[in-house]
């Protein structure tokens, strides 16, 4: 049995950015991925993702998790409906718009009291630079290229969210690995970053010998008090 390893998800209290796993399809690896340090833990809602995971297993998954694991759930443009409705039925304290949604979406679910993630992309819009058009509790940064919305283990130049880093509480993603995380978090100074491929052995199985390394990496950052705290 797996424990929750409490120091290593707070670090941020330490000025060291928060983990995010994503497009966990197991329990064991959920549970697993919180033990080494992951803050909060992600669930794809897109059926063109091969990391989809039903509405069922979420909840299993989520319902298993410790408190003060944020449970997110990333959804591309669907309706406040659909999005609520998996929000109750999982137990998510976080939804990440993946998408194209609107300002006043943000603004819907936000007055529920779920926290909103809003993705922005480097590549595609809503672009970096749109940030003010909208008002979510955090704010995503990527690359944007691909077949996919997110999850195409696309690098980009970490530097573009730098401003972002200074201004907004912010995650960074996009083919980040245990090689390269380290640099990009110098690059954007996020309070969190987000791993989904560069921790797997296939789409939506991981690799917990990667996840380790992948945290280790984080933790081996010097400390910067300025960082905003995200889940």
């Amino acid at each position: 049995m797996t424990t929750f390893n409490q120091d290593l998800a707070k670090t941020p209290q330490k000025g060291i950015p928060q983990v995010k796993i994503c497009g966990l399809t197991r329990v064991d690896q959920a549970l697993a991925c919180v033990d080494a340090g992951a803050a909060a833990i992600g669930f794809v809602f897109f059926t063109k993702s091969p990391r989809n995971v039903s509405a069922e297993k979420a909840r299993t998954i989520a319902h298993q998790l410790p408190l003060g694991v944020a449970r997110v759930g990333v959804f591309v443009d669907e309706p406040y409906d659909v999005i609520m409705q998996r929000v109750t039925a999982c137990g998510l304290t976080c939804v990440q718009l993946h998408g194209r949604e609107t300002p006043e979406l943000v603004m819907q679910l936000k007055s529920t009291g779920v926290r909103v993630i809003k993705s922005l992309f480097a590549d595609r819009g809503p672009y970096l630079h749109e940030v003010d058009w909208f008002a979510a509790d955090a704010y995503l940064a990527e690359c944007g290229a691909g077949p996919l919305p997110g999850g195409n283990a696309r690098t980009w130049n970490y530097d573009d969210a730098g401003d972002l880093g200074q201004a907004y509480p912010l995650i960074l993603a996009g083919g980040l690995s245990a090689d390269n995380v380290s640099k990009a978090i110098q690059s954007a100074r996020p309070g969190a970053v987000d791993v989904s491929s560069g921790v797997e052995i296939r789409p939506g199985i991981k690799d917990m010998v990667l996840v380790k390394r992948f945290i280790q990496a984080v933790l081996s950052n010097k400390p910067n008090n300025s960082l905003r705290r995200i889940f």
